[in-house]
């Protein structure tokens, strides 16, 4: 599915879209300031769900804290959870 959905990043309105079949899903955030970044809704209508559009869009989200030395606290319980499944454990 990632190499089919196309991410925007609206950086002055804090959150990554995906536009599809005429639906919108979305991941939005807040920047916390001092590189901490609070990832706090994901969105995906239901006709789009079941695709794997939100974890493209935590992928994004990720890729674009790490890239920027951001730190992330996941108050979205599914980029909780993506995060716990998918990103491996530094230590």
């Amino acid at each position: 599915m990632s190499d089919t959905v196309r991410v925007r990043h609206d950086l002055a309105g804090h959150r990554f879209e995906a536009e599809i079949d005429g639906h919108c899903a979305y991941l939005v955030y807040m920047d916390l300031g001092k590189q901490t970044l609070d990832i706090y809704r994901t969105f995906v209508p239901d006709a789009l769900r079941g695709r794997g559009i939100a974890g493209v869009l935590a992928q994004h989200a990720l890729d674009y804290a790490e890239r920027e030395g951001y730190q992330v606290i996941p108050s979205c319980s599914y980029v909780e959870r993506y995060i716990e499944r998918n990103r491996p454990v530094a230590g």
